[in-house]
């Protein structure tokens, strides 16, 4: 029930303006948001770098409204881009992007136009030695995104995909993507679904998700495992070692200013870990979603306020 209640919030405007306007609200904020300029995400990644982590970063934004502010996305990454192939750290952080950010939802061709604005940043990240993640929406969108990334990887082979195990589909999508040179993240899931397209309980989609890395740590590709929960990260490690893969064949993801001595506790133990580092100005959403998939964030959070 809490965890409904905190996706409905997250589409609420009057939820948002009382987060800001709690004491600590943007302090708290800060923990899981890098902050709301490039600087600032720049800044994270380089902190990051520095502790022996990779970073894959993400601009803020989704069921963007009109071409102009699609086209303005596509400008963000093409720049943060550049700054990161400035700097001279493509090689350890790449982006991710929503197909919706680049304007899918919009008619009459919003497909093909978010194609075309993905295939810029695709060509960008290219230019900076690195490359992309296309993020998973809600399971309305899995056609499309699986589609705009067979299509991109078409000219950029490393262009990677989100599944989320909380879908009924997706162990047979993980099938047709352990192929050579494919990059999956495999997450549990954070959007409010029917029950029709997706488990439910925690424990199917625990058993969902193990079931799918098993696949993609048997197939070919590249399993990039995004997960904090103790026991799956214990899991992964295990499958992976049954499937004699070495430990630069997979890497271990988290998110931004979560279980951060997890983080450096793999990343010590020889593990490629990357940190996922969201920045911008439309970040309640993303927030709301974060407090929802786990209660000890929640918790944190109310208490936090509480010290206000």
């Amino acid at each position: 029930m809490t965890r409904q209640l905190l996706l409905a919030a997250a589409r609420s405007s009057a939820a948002r303006r009382a987060v800001l306007a709690a004491p600590m609200g943007r302090a708290v904020v800060r923990r899981f948001i890098a902050g709301e300029t490039r600087e600032d995400a720049v800044r994270a990644v380089d902190q990051l770098i520095v502790r022996g982590l990779h970073v894959t970063v993400d601009h803020l934004g989704e069921d963007t409204t009109d071409p102009a502010r699609a086209d303005a996305v596509r400008d963000e990454y093409t720049a943060l881009l550049a700054r990161l192939g400035t700097a001279g750290i493509g090689g350890r952080a790449e982006v991710s992007v929503k197909l919706s950010a680049l304007g899918s939802a919009l008619r009459p061709d919003g497909h093909r136009r978010a194609l075309e604005r993905a295939r810029a940043v695709c060509a960008a990240a290219e230019a900076a030695g690195t490359t992309v993640t296309l993020d998973m929406e809600d399971h309305t969108a899995t056609d499309d995104t699986l589609a705009a990334a067979a299509e991109l990887r078409a000219d950029f082979p490393r262009v990677g995909v989100v599944l989320q195990s909380c879908l009924r589909r997706t162990e047979a999508d993980c099938r047709e993507l352990v192929h050579t040179g494919s990059r999956v993240r495999l997450v549990k899931g954070a959007y409010a679904e029917p029950s029709w397209a997706a488990f439910r309980s925690r424990g199917e989609v625990d058993r969902s998700y193990v079931r799918c890395l098993r696949l993609l740590m048997e197939g070919n590709g590249y399993p990039m495992v995004a997960t904090h929960d103790p026991r799956l990260i214990e899991i992964a490690g295990t499958l992976a070692v049954r499937a004699g893969r070495p430990q630069d064949s997979y890497e271990f993801q988290m998110l931004y200013g979560i279980r951060e001595d997890e983080q450096r506790r793999l990343a010590a133990a020889g593990e490629t870990v990357r940190v996922y580092v969201p920045y911008g100005g439309d970040w309640y959403g993303y927030f709301m979603r974060r407090l929802a998939e786990r209660p000890a964030n929640l918790g944190f959070f109310l208490r936090a306020l509480g010290h206000g």
